[in-house]
């Protein structure tokens, strides 16, 4: 084997190492993302982030966007208080 063989075996090697980081790294990140933010389904984000690595990253947007957006959480007021202010009177 020449240098150039052994050069060319390196640098192969290296692009599939990288190759791999990189896609294990987009696979992690919405979970990571959705544990960071306290988001209610963090542990579901994190299982499509991985689903998404066996999909081709087809629905990898839709994931990233779900560990950003939070579900609304419950208001403290009373449904009665809620429809008289509606209504316009105190």
């Amino acid at each position: 084997m020449s240098f150039i063989d052994l050069f060319a075996w390196i640098v192969l090697i290296v692009l599939v190492v990288s190759t791999v980081a990189v896609l294990v790294f987009l696979a992690m990140l919405p979970g990571s993302i959705a544990r960071r933010r306290n988001h209610p389904w963090a542990e579901a984000v994190t299982v499509a982030g991985w689903v998404t690595l066996f999909l081709g990253f087809a629905l990898w947007p839709i994931v990233l966007v779900w560990a950003y957006v939070d579900v609304p959480r419950p208001s403290n007021v009373q449904p009665g208080a809620a429809q008289a202010s509606e209504a316009g009177r105190p």
